[in-house]
């Protein structure tokens, strides 16, 4: 096998191959083409038919040919809401920085999703407020109460600030940079990096950023560390389980295990934590809104994921409202 050294500043990490085969790493990945790096450099090769590769991914490579997708510790995922299927953004990742513009109003359900999204792949979520020298000081410890358990990150690309903080954050690993167009991501790509590899551009009127990147591309880092910019996503889809929900929630999932019945709907079912904290004003009702709305969202992706849980799922929503004429009329 050739020698891979050339792939530790990609995060090479000695896994287990196939006899015969040598590492590649996929660092772009754009439809029918990917760009991956391997012991001898940088090539373009054609998307193997019939394997789920994203950028991140490593490839067992056989001469020019892919043997197989090496298997992933992590895997970052939406559900693409045009389709309504899963988009499959970043592998083998260690870090999802959550990029917030704060030229724009701060969307605490976009942050909700994107923490759930990385709790769901495995990795620890950032929210990494971007363009901050431009705007009155972010409210950090707000942000930071509002999501506990997060780390909280002001920046200033231009002019440095927050930078350092960032790649402790990352560290040796692999981060992926998640946000919507003109958050700032690609500048900040080109100020850790110190030189200009992504397109940056302008934002329109109305604060909605222009697409200057097109594709998901993986960076090595000065000094260690990968980052992975990525396109503009305008809507964050959950395609995760309630147990990722509740990660981004811990302190929600904290109380529910403290509800009389294990299986409290945290309505108005007697002996309910979560509702006793929310009117005892120890837990805010915005926050116990936005839980309950991703915990229906994740339900409602689940159960039209497959014919057999949409069928289950109608059943169940069938006897509950049986059940609820029937104590209206009583």
């Amino acid at each position: 096998m050739s020698d891979v050294h050339t792939l530790l500043p990609y995060g090479w990490n000695h896994q287990e191959l196939p006899a015969g085969t040598a590492p590649a790493r996929v660092i772009r990945h754009d439809g029918a083409l990917l760009q991956i790096v391997a012991a001898d450099g940088i090539r373009t090769i054609r998307t193997p038919a019939g394997l789920a590769v994203t950028v991140g991914d490593w490839l067992a490579l056989d001469g020019m040919l892919v043997d197989c997708v090496l298997p992933r510790r992590s895997l970052l995922r939406r559900l693409d809401v045009d389709v309504d299927r899963a988009q499959e953004l970043a592998a083998n990742i260690d870090v999802v920085l959550i990029a917030l513009g704060v030229d724009r109003p701060v969307k605490p359900g976009r942050i909700h999703r994107s923490v759930a999204l990385a709790w769901d792949a495995g990795a620890t979520p950032v929210i990494v407020l971007t363009k901050t020298a431009d705007a009155a000081a972010p409210d950090l410890r707000g942000l930071r109460a509002q999501h506990p358990g997060v780390d909280v990150i002001a920046t200033s690309a231009l002019e440095g600030i927050g930078l350092d903080e960032l790649r402790a954050a990352i560290g040796s690993g692999t981060a992926v940079l998640l946000g919507e167009s003109g958050a700032g991501k690609s500048t900040l790509v080109n100020a850790l990096l110190g030189h200009d590899v992504a397109d940056t551009g302008g934002v329109r009127g109305d604060a909605k950023g222009r697409h200057t990147t097109t594709a998901r591309q993986l960076h090595p880092l000065p000094g260690g560390g990968v980052i992975i910019d990525t396109p503009g996503i305008r809507a964050v889809g959950l395609f995760t389980d309630a147990a990722a929900v509740d990660a981004a929630f811990d302190d929600l999932a904290s109380l529910a295990a403290q509800c009389r019945f294990t299986d409290c709907g945290h309505q108005s079912e007697p002996g309910c934590a979560v509702r006793a904290a929310v009117d005892a004003g120890e837990l805010p009702a915005e926050r116990y809104d936005a839980w309950r709305h991703l915990q229906r969202e994740v339900a409602s992706a689940a159960m039209r994921a497959t014919p057999g849980a949409q069928h289950a799922y109608v059943r169940q929503f069938g006897r509950a409202a049986k059940t609820a004429l029937k104590h209206k009329r009583g």
